[in-house]
């Protein structure tokens, strides 16, 4: 299986500090809490502990005044016992405690984490003759505020804007081509980039990437400007190639991911985009206790995996522990997919899920060139890169490395690498000098 990353062979030490920090935080708790509130005391922090993971799933997979009663305990189970230590004058050892596993993660995350030196610049000439889509409704109307069609235009760049219904973005683009286009850019979410991208691909053309959408998941993994997006136009003048992976679904082509299960019946909802917190909180019980909505049925790697409440295929894989997809891509020319599935059989496997202690009954990673995901209907709502799609079934994604030619700015604020997840089997063998493994393994 190819590997998505590999433990960094050096810092033994912080991996050596974090189990310190960690096994200070737990003897002191012991040995304190156990001397001056005796066995019940440690009891209140167990069961309160539990019962706050509990109420969070519950929260998670009802409605109405059940809801609601679990939101209250959600809250009130960490203030109890803060009452009880409080009680007691031992607060000091909770705020001891915290402070002391704060420093074990940071240590061993630290400890984990491997340097990142990004895809390889290449020099190439600028455009001749750009072409640049841009929704103008796109991240709250950037493309006006930020004046990108007039400043792209002083560059040189022909402009279309996307101020009509039922636009074949794609077909745009292929007609962009036909009349002489060298570059085509995007000012627009990540749906509309996956389309134009898979375009430039097709044809070898380079592909400028303009932060103008909502969330602009892509522009961050390629260390873009998302603040200010006119600076990506500098790559028009001051630019670069890089040379990065694309994910295919069917026929379709995504640059961040394509989402099955529960975030995809959420997306998929009419509702979602006017109310994206209450249309989640009103589907959730359903997507997650698996009483509505087909059931997945992932093959990777010659493995099946059912039962799975979401499944998530990406273009590379993202910061180990990243279970929504939300976070950022180390890289994104490993030439390999990041598949993730979340299996939750009960209240147990929701803690454990969401404590991050055995989180590998419920979660299966796996960095793989394919992934299949089939379901007992015949098609499957699908979030392709934030946009709702029916596909139907069995649905095969792949990988296609180095498929597209990306130009951005030559100064640009660059990615910060994002920390891994602990993972306190991979800090043992680092503490021990063992031989790393490598993610997913």
């Amino acid at each position: 299986m190819p590997e998505a990353s590999v433990v960094s062979p050096g810092r033994p030490w912080l991996a050596r500090s974090s189990f310190a920090a960690a096994a200070a935080a737990v003897i002191l708790v012991l040995a304190v809490a156990g001397l001056r509130g005796g066995i019940g005391l440690l009891l209140t922090a167990a069961l309160g502990s539990a019962a706050g993971l509990a109420a969070a799933w519950w929260f998670l997979t009802h409605r109405g005044l059940w809801r609601w009663l679990a939101g209250t305990l959600v809250v009130l189970a960490p203030l109890v016992m803060a009452v009880v230590y409080m009680r007691h004058r031992l607060l000091w050892v909770v705020v001891a405690f915290v402070l002391l596993w704060a420093v074990a993660v940071a240590a061993g995350r630290r400890a984990l984490s491997e340097p990142d030196h990004g895809p390889a610049e290449i020099v190439t000439a600028a455009p001749l003759s750009p072409y640049l889509i841009m929704n103008p409704r796109s991240g709250g109307g950037k493309v006006e505020r930020f004046r990108l069609v007039e400043r792209a235009r002083a560059l040189g760049a022909h402009v279309f804007l996307l101020d009509g219904p039922a636009v074949d973005v794609a077909e745009v683009a292929r007609q962009a081509i036909r009349e002489g286009a060298d570059l085509l850019g995007v000012a627009g979410g990540d749906g509309t980039q996956a389309l134009v991208a898979g375009v430039a691909a097709e044809h070898g053309l380079p592909f400028l990437v303009i932060s103008a959408g909502t969330r602009n998941h892509f522009a961050l993994d390629l260390g873009l400007d998302r603040e200010d997006p006119s600076t990506c136009l500098d790559a028009l003048t001051d630019g670069v190639e890089v040379r990065v992976d694309l994910g295919l679904i069917g026929d379709r082509t995504f640059v961040n991911n394509a989402s099955f299960g529960a975030y995809a019946a959420v997306v998929q909802s009419p509702a979602y985009r006017d109310d994206k917190v209450g249309t989640t909180l009103e589907m959730l019980p359903d997507a997650l206790t698996g009483t509505n909505g087909p059931h997945l049925a992932l093959t990777v790697d010659g493995v099946t995996v059912t039962g799975s409440q979401a499944v998530l295929v990406s273009n590379n894989p993202y910061a180990t522990g990243d279970i929504a997809g939300l976070g950022q891509r180390p890289r994104l020319d490993l030439g390999v997919l990041g598949v993730l599935a979340v299996t939750v059989r009960g209240a147990a496997d929701a803690a454990r899920l969401i404590s991050g202690r055995g989180r590998a009954r419920s979660l299966t990673v796996r960095a793989a060139t394919e992934a299949v995901v089939d379901a007992d209907a015949p098609s499957v709502p699908v979030g392709i890169d934030g946009e709702a799609i029916l596909l139907p079934t069995p649905v095969r994604c792949v990988i296609r490395p180095g498929a597209l030619r990306v130009r951005v700015p030559r100064q640009r604020p660059g990615t910060r690498p994002a920390l891994p997840e602990m993972d306190w089997t991979r800090l043992r063998r680092l503490a021990l000098g063992q031989p790393p493994r490598p993610v997913g393994a």
